[in-house]
C-alpha cells in the first residue's frame, strides 16, 4: 500500500490488516445489506436499468433516503451507473456497471451462506443469551 497521501497504483492489492488500507471501508459498503440487495436487483434486471421507485418496491423495508445513500455510494464507488432522464419529474434510472456486474457473485455466495445458515446463527445466539443471563 501507497502512503496515505499517494494514490494506489491502478493494480495495487489492498491490505486488510494494514489499518490505513482503504480495503476495510470498501468492504463495510459491500457488506451491508441495503447494498447486497440493490446488486441483486440490479444484477437480475442487468443489462437493462431500474427506476428509484422499482428498486424502492423491490428492497422491502428500505427508506428511500438510505436507499439514496446507497445508490449514491455504489455510483460514487464506480459500481453502478445512474442516469437522468428529461421529463417532469425526471426519471432517474440505475445499472450495474461491468464493475458492480463482477460483484454480484461473491454477494450471491454471501447470500446464500447466511440464507442457510441463519438458523444455526439464531439457536447459536439463543444458547448464548440463555448461558449469559444463568451466570
Amino acid at each position: 500500500m501507497t502512503p496515505r497521501t499517494a494514490r494506489p497504483r491502478e493494480d495495487a492489492r489492498g491490505d486488510l490488516f494494514d489499518p490505513l488500507c482503504p480495503t476495510r471501508r470498501l468492504l463495510d459498503r459491500i457488506g451491508g445489506k441495503w447494498t447486497s440487495m440493490a446488486v441483486k436487483v440490479l444484477a437480475e434486471a442487468s443489462p437493462d436499468e431500474v427506476r428509484f421507485a422499482e428498486l424502492q418496491r423491490r428492497m422491502a423495508g428500505v427508506s428511500q433516503k438510505m436507499l439514496s445513500v446507497t445508490l449514491q455510494a455504489l455510483c460514487r464507488d464506480g459500481l453502478v451507473s445512474r442516469r437522468v432522464e428529461s421529463s417532469v419529474p425526471p426519471r432517474v434510472y440505475y445499472g450495474l456497471t461491468d464493475l458492480g456486474l463482477s460483484l454480484e457473485v461473491p454477494l450471491a455466495a454471501v447470500r446464500r451462506w447466511a440464507e442457510e445458515h441463519m438458523a444455526e446463527i439464531d439457536r447459536a445466539q439463543q444458547l448464548a443469551d440463555e448461558r449469559s443471563a444463568h451466570s
